[in-house]
């Protein structure tokens, strides 16, 4: 099976699958992304272990679950927001392990780990608030947001993709992604926005005005977020942060770019009172 093949199939299925796991429900949307985060922080501890560091990934893992976890019940309506102060001491806990770890680099150990929890548990975490609006009495799921976004930043992946293979000749940040074009840039600005209006006329929660906004801070939000995975990896000298995929990396390579996009749409969300 040829390498083109593979990518295409795994792709198509692993699209298939998250569709699927946000639209049956909010079940199967919480065990569905709760996996995917507790893998995508395993594979970002894994590179600092190769950048020569010990992060604390049982215990960044564990944080992680139980942030996505609280964001989970607290959308719900089914915790009080003064359950929150419970990490203060799950996050004071970080600098006590180390203390008896016996490692040479204790500093960056620490900081590795919360770095972790904060580029990607955090916007995981945030996926509840988009999705769900509860109260004790009742639950409100809602996929069509979360849907409009990712079919924005798959939007802008793809155009980016094809106009910069076809055009691109000016490139961006050629030390750390050499293959991005400022064509491409362009490209994928415009294909999202194409997008965003269609998402508009199928996703008629939000208006068309902010579908187009929310499709410009996806798609440069988007581009962010896939350079600053490439200066992560780069770094450290490997091409992919996993294996997860057949062609296509790791669950981190696949979601960069929406871990980057999601907390600046989310803010926009709240302020201009869409969520």
């Amino acid at each position: 099976m040829s390498e083109f093949l593979k990518r295409t199939i795994s792709g198509v299925l692993f699209v298939i699958v998250l569709v699927g796991a946000i639209y049956i429900g909010h079940i199967t949307f919480f065990i569905l992304f709760l996996g995917i985060m507790v893998a995508t922080l395993l594979e970002f501890y894994h590179l600092g272990l190769k950048a020569k560091l010990r992060p604390q990934a049982l215990l960044g893992v564990f944080i992680g679950v139980a942030l996505f976890t609280w964001s989970y019940l607290y959308s719900s309506g089914r915790l009080e927001l003064i359950t929150f102060f419970g990490f203060i001491p799950l996050m004071v806990s970080l600098f006590v392990v180390e203390l008896y770890r016996h490692q040479p680099k204790p500093m960056q150990n620490i900081s590795f780990t919360i770095l972790g929890i904060i580029y990607i548990a955090v916007p995981f975490a945030l996926l509840n608030f988009i999705t769900i609006n509860g109260s004790s009495y009742s639950m409100d799921y809602n996929p069509n947001l979360l849907l409009g976004i990712l079919f924005l930043v798959w939007a802008n992946d793809t155009g980016a993709y094809l106009l910069g293979v076809s055009l691109g000749k000016h490139k961006m940040i050629p030390r750390i992604s050499p293959k991005k074009s400022w064509e491409g840039f362009f490209g994928g600005i415009a294909t999202t926005l194409l997008v965003a209006w269609i998402t508009s006329m199928v996703f008629d929660e939000v208006t068309l005005r902010h579908w187009l906004a929310i499709g410009l801070i996806t798609s440069l939000l988007a581009v962010l977020g896939d350079l600053v995975e490439s200066m992560f990896k780069r770094s450290i000298g490997v091409k992919d942060s996993g294996k997860f995929l057949p062609g296509h990396g790791g669950l981190l390579d696949r979601f960069d770019a929406l871990i980057m996009a999601i907390p600046v749409v989310y803010a926009y969300m709240e302020v201009m009172m869409i969520i």
